[in-house]
């Protein structure tokens, strides 16, 4: 018998997991239907697109992703203590930008009067608010679901698009931390369908080497019957790598980015028999691929949490919500 999530998922034990979620129906879900020649690989982008945007809305920092044609990879690190900062208001806001929200609360941020009683029931609103945007069941169900919905309107069908909930693996070693992130980068490779991670479209790997992220497109690309069009909170860019030990709290990955790089490189040339794909052993190493110095790459790192944010400083003008509750 499946067991709850919550059995799953010990925070005391690992802030570290692997999220997966496979598609019911066939591959062309995100990929080539080679029946009738439609294509649907616009809806990796969705997919790619909207974890970044939730991740920066919940309380899980996202340190490796892939999206497949009929499957996505999760590796995250579950962070509620960034939920113990945030205001009333800065819980609202959230919240608001997925849901619209109960009347209560949608008076309460409008600085409408209330009654005791009011104020009461709208306190605790938010406060189960601010509990649901740190579980990680919460986050994986405003991933899936809108996406389902807005797949099926693509096709004017109805009917399940994800084959079940999400599975969970937990990650209880830094060496389990960073084998299931190279694996997760390595997805495309493996399955033959890029030569090597940097060509790996929809991927963790290509966006650290690439450091893009389109703010603007991917909340235009957001279904319209969600509430995803305003977002002007502060993008959260993917778990950092620290690289050494410090006698301050280690907020980010215990390994260097520049490390990190070569162990997927590594990795990938060594011939599975179980898969398709692997990187060829002429190629140069990925650093010499990238035609960028260790000093280079190292300065680039240190400075990726401040480029990032300048980078996407411009936010979106809000636009209207639909109506919709929660």
């Amino acid at each position: 018998m499946p067991q709850p999530r919550k059995a799953l998922i010990a925070i005391e034990d690992t802030p570290y997991y692997h999220f997966t979620s496979r598609c019911v129906r066939r591959t062309f879900l995100c990929g080539e239907d080679k029946e009738t020649g439609k294509n649907y690989e616009h809806r990796k982008l969705w997919l790619e697109n909207r974890i970044r945007l939730l991740a920066s809305i919940f309380t899980i920092d996202i340190c490796a992703y892939a999206v497949m044609s009929n499957h996505y990879h999760l590796v995250v690190k579950l962070s509620p203590e960034q939920a113990d900062d945030w205001s009333d208001r800065d819980v609202v806001d959230r919240w608001t930008t997925l849901y619209k929200g109960t009347y209560l609360v949608q008076q309460w941020k409008q600085n409408k009067k209330q009654t005791k009683a009011e104020q009461q029931t709208t306190l605790e609103t938010i406060n189960r608010y601010r509990i649901q945007l740190k579980d990680p069941s919460w986050f994986m169900k405003c991933l899936n679901e809108p996406i389902a919905r807005q797949a099926n309107k693509e096709e004017n069908i109805t009917g399940h698009f994800w084959e079940a909930r999400f599975k969970s693996q937990a990650l209880l070693t830094e060496q389990a931390l960073l084998s299931c992130m190279a694996y997760v980068d390595l997805n495309p490779v493996r399955a033959n369908i890029n030569p090597t991670p940097e060509d790996s479209e929809h991927t963790s790997i290509k966006e650290r080497i690439q450091k893009t992220f389109d703010l603007k497109e991917a909340v235009s690309q957001q279904d319209q019957e969600d509430a995803l069009y305003k977002f002007n909170l502060p993008l959260k860019p993917l778990k950092v790598f620290e690289g050494h030990l410090t006698q301050e709290e280690q907020r980010g990955i215990l390994f260097s980015e520049q490390d990190y790089l070569q162990l997927v490189d590594t990795t990938g040339r060594i011939i599975r028999e179980d898969k398709k794909g692997h990187i060829n052993q002429n190629l140069h190493p990925i650093l010499e691929r990238l035609n960028i110095t260790s000093n280079e790459w190292l300065e680039n790192t240190i400075q990726f949490e401040e480029r990032y944010q300048k980078h996407f400083a411009k936010r979106r003008r809000p636009r209207e919500k639909l109506a919709d509750t929660g």
